[in-house]
């Protein structure tokens, strides 16, 4: 399963490419806002909604961007995006920063790679019991922005989380974090020029 899910996201980034080189580079058209130079500030704005928060700020140079990033997912039960998950605990994202660097490959569609220091405060269900864990999660996205007007953009966009195993021990019962999430998510941002 995990391997297909690899393939099927480097094929996808494949033929993005392939699509990239046959589409003239000075062809923009309307449906893309094309910015030299850019800053951005963005949020994972389902996070306000679990409790949380997220906010980033990106600075884009032509096609090149890079983000920093912080997130606390509030109440989000992130176990549930792991390949492999366990059904007798809950994986909270506690604050964490990340760092994203993407390449526009196609007008505003975006992908990108990124490093995040999570900390997870993972729960045991039965007992209530907590505990944190500290993972170092990288991985790749793509994602296209969808302009509103000159400078607010929504992104969706999907993530592949990679990790290394790591375990908890909760009185004899083994916590162990799945090694690969996969996660939709959404961004609202505002270009400044």
């Amino acid at each position: 399963m995990k391997k297909s899910i690899i393939l099927v996201m480097i094929a996808f980034t494949v033929s993005v490419l392939n699509l990239s080189a046959q589409e003239e580079a000075t062809s923009c058209g309307k449906c893309c806002n094309k910015a030299k130079q850019a800053f951005e500030v963005e949020s994972l704005f389902p996070m306000f909604i679990t409790g949380g928060f997220h906010a980033a700020v990106g600075y884009r140079y032509d096609r090149f961007r890079i983000r920093l990033s912080v997130i606390n997912g509030g109440h989000y039960n992130a176990e549930k995006a792991g390949i492999n998950s366990s059904n007798e605990f809950k994986r909270f994202y506690k604050t964490s920063p990340g760092l994203f660097l993407g390449y526009y490959v196609w007008k505003e569609l975006e992908v990108y790679t990124y490093l995040e220091c999570h900390t997870f405060e993972i729960e045991q269900k039965s007992t209530g019991a907590k505990k944190d864990l500290f993972s170092m999660d990288y991985g790749a996205g793509i994602g296209y922005q969808f302009f509103i007007g000159k400078s607010f953009y929504v992104q969706p966009a999907f993530h592949l989380y990679l990790r290394k195993r790591k375990s908890l021990d909760f009185n004899g019962e083994e916590y162990r974090i799945p090694r690969v999430d996969l996660s939709p998510v959404i961004r609202v941002g505002y270009r400044i020029f």
